[in-house]
């Protein structure tokens, strides 16, 4: 069977919502809301084009490439190997998993501890010993995950948090105020950055593998109907991701006029959600974190271990996932302010580099895959976002503070551009060079 059904294709976008629904994506909007008020769509429009556009860029991009690897190749052989392996591993074990399952605890159990207990590492040991279970036992069963996630979880996931919604329009919060900050000077790019650190973009050019195996459980074989479903299940979930976004933004804005600023999203949306349903909203609170970032992590681990199957092959499957589970449990126990101190520079390092591989492939046809584009544009990428990344862990470099944008963690945009420009000007020398020669030795 070619033709997937309208129901088949809905089951699997709700899979692909809900591995890309984890933390991030339930405490930025919140906060966005929150800060930028009577701004709040301008800055959800700038939020919806890094935290849903790029990730279904991604999607796209990888399903016509054939995969990351393939398409990091366009840079370099050697530069495909180490640019997935870091990918995989940094939205993997490293950073991402640990980072959901530490949160999944901080809102989930944590608030039920009281404080002696809570100062213990013995609960987020145990929390996370049967966090890691649950989801070691999901990926077991791969080809099960549409059931599973797009049948249950994910239905569930989304119920709750439209009855947090529909009940603030029932009980109203308050009303929107004056944005603060970055958001009251420029609403557009500060919700851009802020949906940076969703993790989304680069998770995408992990689900591919996730995504595929779906799909040919439920019959869709031939290589150009899995590019065009996975195209139309992966632009629906963006579409489910952008109304839940501004479900949650809009919480957000209403809450600052009753509760005042707070420190980040976690804490709006626990106002919020203790407002509307006093302290029984608590495990409310705690089974949508929990579920969101299970999803998440198994999302994850799944499509790890079947990328690092194929590059290792004499690993089964089975003990890779077991490998990454216990990897992401130790990490995760490290604890969520230790990790969050890590990923910040770690993502301002790798995701501009994501970005422009993304763009680069859509351009691919404008710039007729002129390799040396690839090459230029990627090497004056990485340089400014590792030394950028460098910087954010203390290693203090100034050269590039005259960068437009450079301030605000966007400095890479005008080298890439150069990179661009400069590599199809040596390319197509290089090809006229290539072309006389070949042209004077057949005369």
């Amino acid at each position: 069977m070619e033709k997937m059904d309208s129901r088949k294709l809905l089951f699997v976008s709700l899979m692909i919502f809900s591995m890309f629904f984890g933390a991030g994506n339930l405490i930025f909007p919140p906060l966005l809301g929150q800060l930028s008020g009577t701004n709040m769509l301008t800055s959800m429009g700038g939020f919806l084009i890094s935290a849903v556009g790029l990730p279904i860029l991604a999607i796209v991009v990888v399903a016509k490439a054939g995969g990351l690897h393939i398409l990091a190749s366009r840079v370099h052989p050697k530069f495909a190997f180490a640019f997935t392996v870091l990918i995989y591993l940094s939205i993997g074990p490293f950073l991402g998993i640990p980072r959901a399952a530490s949160l999944a605890f901080e809102m989930g159990i944590s608030p039920f501890l009281s404080n002696t207990v809570g100062e213990s590492s013995l609960p987020l040991f145990i929390y996370t010993l049967v966090y890691f279970g649950i989801a070691y036992w999901l990926c077991m069963s791969p080809s099960k995950l549409v059931d599973r996630f797009g049948k249950v979880l994910t239905p569930t996931l989304l119920v709750l948090i439209a009855s947090i919604f529909v009940s603030s329009l029932f009980k109203p919060i308050g009303v929107f105020v004056a944005p603060i900050g970055d958001y009251a000077e420029f609403p557009l790019l500060k919700g851009f950055l802020e949906g940076y650190m969703t993790m989304d973009a680069i998770a995408a050019l992990n689900f591919g593998i996730v995504i595929s195996i779906a799909l040919k459980e439920m019959g869709v074989t031939e290589e150009k109907k899995l590019v065009s479903n996975t195209i139309k299940a992966g632009a629906l979930a963006g579409f489910l991701l952008a109304i839940i976004y501004v479900m949650l933004a809009y919480l957000g804005a209403t809450s600052q006029a009753r509760f005042g600023a707070t420190e980040n999203g976690a804490q709006t949306l626990t106002n919020v959600v203790f407002y509307l349903f006093g302290k029984k909203g608590s495990v409310l609170l705690g089974v949508i974190f929990s579920l969101a970032c299970l999803t998440t992590s198994v999302g994850l681990l799944t499509s790890c271990s079947k990328y690092f199957e194929k590059l290792i092959p004499k690993v089964s499957y089975r003990t890779l996932v077991t490998i990454l589970c216990v990897s992401s449990m130790i990490f995760a126990n490290v604890g969520l302010t230790q990790i969050l101190k890590f990923s910040v520079p770690a993502l301002t390092a790798i995701y501009p580099m994501a970005i422009v591989l993304m763009v680069l492939a859509l351009l691919n046809n404008f710039f007729k895959g002129n390799s040396y584009v690839y090459l230029f544009t990627m090497l004056c990428t990485s340089f400014v976002s590792i030394l950028e990344a460098l910087g954010q862990f203390g290693l203090k470099i100034n050269i590039f503070n005259g960068l437009p944008f450079y301030s605000k963690g966007l400095g890479w945009i005008i080298p890439a551009v150069v990179g661009a420009i400069v590599g199809f000007i040596y390319g197509n020398l290089r090809n006229k060079g290539f072309e006389q020669k070949y042209m004077m030795e057949s005369e």
